[in-house]
């Protein structure tokens, strides 16, 4: 497994600690963060492959420092928000999954050959040519996967995944998630997706609060107040995470 480093890490938005001296090293199959609105469990998940930067501290992939090598880290880092709507930028499914490749620069048939795989893997080649934003929530959440999965990331971080989806498409998209190779970390309210996780962490206002296997942080997590909304912006994030070399 690839090695997650925080090193006293902070970030503030509007004059507001949103996350606040954090210290971590995952280097677990599937880690899940979890912590009322406003905690920060957001924030610390999109630090891991750059969409926020620390102000203060810093993170580490595999050795990488995500503000100095980013285009590095994103390689080894996949990200899939909550609405998949906000990382769709391509007409079709097909061409949707194909995007990802652009910036690996792979000759045709070895891409054609990836994204193929890709669309078999999570059930959309019978709708490779429909329109990307015709889909069920739950199949463009599968697109969403799908989309970054084909650029073979060693990290797949999932923010809130399922939760916009139905119960069956949860359901779904849940099965999908506990059968991913890639190391997995996964931001959510639905806790019952992390029950056999390998470790969760629970976000305070900031800090971490408790950190352990689910029998022992979910309860702790259950016991915490919800607050405001993390200070996020998914639209302009995906976007620029889809675009970014």
């Amino acid at each position: 497994m690839s090695a997650i480093v925080f090193e006293r890490v902070s970030r503030s938005f509007d004059g507001r600690r949103v996350v606040d001296d954090v210290s971590l090293e995952l280097v677990e199959h599937r880690i899940g963060i979890v912590g009322a609105n406003g905690s920060g469990k957001s924030t610390l998940a999109r630090m891991i492959n750059g969409l926020v930067e620390p102000d203060a501290g810093r993170v580490l992939v595999d050795g990488l420092d995500v503000a100095k090598q980013g285009r590095e880290v994103r390689r080894r880092v996949g990200f899939v928000f909550t609405n998949a709507d906000t990382q769709i930028v391509m007409p079709t499914v097909r061409e949707d999954v194909a995007f990802t490749l652009r910036r690996h620069r792979l000759a045709p048939a070895e891409a054609n050959e990836r994204v193929d795989a890709a669309l078999a893997r999570f059930g959309l080649t019978e709708l490779a040519e429909r329109p990307a934003h015709r889909l069920s929530g739950g199949q463009k959440q599968l697109l969403a996967l799908a989309s970054v999965l084909v650029g073979h990331p060693a990290i797949l971080v999932a923010d809130e995944p399922t939760t916009l989806l139905d119960a069956r498409n949860a359901r779904r998209v849940a099965r999908h998630l506990a059968g991913l190779d890639e190391q997995l970390v996964v931001v959510s309210h639905q806790l019952e997706l992390l029950d056999d996780f390998d470790r969760v962490i629970v976000m305070e206002r900031g800090r971490v609060v408790c950190d352990d296997v689910p029998a022992v942080a979910l309860p702790r997590y259950r016991d915490i107040d919800a607050g405001d909304d993390d200070a996020d912006d998914d639209a302009q994030d995906a976007a620029e995470e889809r675009s970014r070399p």
